[in-house]
């Protein structure tokens, strides 16, 4: 008898012990899981930094979700009112621009193949996917590191995501280039789990009717006036943006500049191991607000979203529209150079 007792004992200690064991990784994974994915929806507002230009660059992002495949995220660069719109709704995915009152509609899959630091739902998706995503415990939070799952993954390859061990929300999330060096930082500020929106909430404005006062008729003008005096100043103080990449090889054999009739059209030609063309010239304004039909997927480069295929990068930005193509370039390749686009010239 006394010998059974004793061995209960020690196998209640045993338990009590392994009780007060670490959690596994598997464990963390399961909790966050059932946290963040189950919700019907939330709400979260962040600041990004960007670090992969020639100057950190900072915007505020917020963020809309609701089940099953609903997103609204709005991108402003701190300190500017230009800001840029991704909205997803049972239409397809749309890049909606105020400043410059474009729409384009992508027939995307995004996000599921385009993780983005922002949203939480791919993040959990990130740790899960990622076989050998490794966690570290700390003393107020769990910080998983993980591959990234989108377009930028083979020049930012590594992400690492902290986690509040109270609320099990993340707090900031890094991601870092191939030699391990942070190039963009992402923290939240508020996150709002269970917040649903209706399916209006995430509908795109299309154009309205054309009011039929006179009112509405000289507003017109007086538009059409502020336009054209727009386009003159584009023409007589267009900026010329150069790639900034230090590709061994790769050279500028050829620029020349076109009149349009939106204004100057810049035409570079990179020749070498790596050839590429940079269009650049004067984003033109619409003439209605109805979603314009792109090709490719969208890609957050954080000052803009760009329109990105198998051999070709667009995007606008400070009313320049800029297009890279190449049939050599790797789709990594086209988001270095678009990142690296900087005025280095006055024309």
């Amino acid at each position: 008898m006394r010998k059974r007792f004793l061995l209960l004992v020690v196998v209640a200690v045993l338990l009590v012990l392994g009780g007060c064991g670490k959690p596994s990784k598997e464990d963390v994974m399961k909790k966050l899981s059932n946290k963040w994915n189950e919700t019907k929806g939330y709400e979260l507002n962040a600041s990004m930094e960007i670090k992969t230009g020639a100057e950190p660059r900072v915007y505020d992002v917020e963020v809309w979700h609701t089940k099953p495949e609903f997103y609204k995220v709005n991108v402003t660069q701190s300190g500017n009112e230009d800001s840029q719109m991704i909205v997803r709704n049972e239409e397809g995915v749309f890049v909606i621009t105020p400043s410059l009152g474009k729409t384009y509609k992508f027939q995307s899959d995004w996000p599921a193949q385009n993780s983005q630091g922002y949203l939480i739902g791919t993040l959990a998706e990130d740790i899960k996917v990622d076989k050998a995503a490794t966690m570290e415990e700390k003393e107020k939070e769990y910080v998983f590191e993980t591959e990234t799952r989108n377009n930028h993954k083979k020049l930012l390859p590594t992400q690492k995501i902290h986690i509040d061990k109270k609320t099990l929300l993340p707090t900031h999330v890094t991601i870092h280039d191939e030699t391990g060096e942070e190039k963009i930082s992402i923290k939240f500020s508020k996150i709002s789990l269970g917040v649903e929106h209706k399916v209006a909430d995430y509908a795109v404005e299309m154009e309205q009717p054309k009011a039929e006062s006179d009112q509405a008729g000289s507003d017109d003008e007086e538009a059409g006036a502020d336009e054209k005096a727009d386009a003159d100043e584009k023409t007589t103080g267009f900026q010329t943006y150069y790639p900034a990449v230090n590709w061994e090889g790769s050279t500028l054999s050829d620029e020349k500049s076109v009149t349009t009739e939106n204004g100057q059209r810049i035409l570079m030609t990179f020749s070498g191991e790596k050839e590429f063309v940079v269009i650049q010239e004067p984003a033109e304004k619409p003439m209605n607000q109805l979603p314009v039909s792109v090709e490719g997927d969208p890609v957050d480069l954080g000052f803009a979203v760009a329109a990105l295929t198998d051999q070709s990068i667009h995007w606008e930005v400070n009313g320049v529209s800029f297009f890279v193509a190449s049939e050599t370039l790797s789709k990594e390749e086209l988001i270095t150079v678009a990142n690296s686009m900087t005025v280095t010239e006055a024309k």
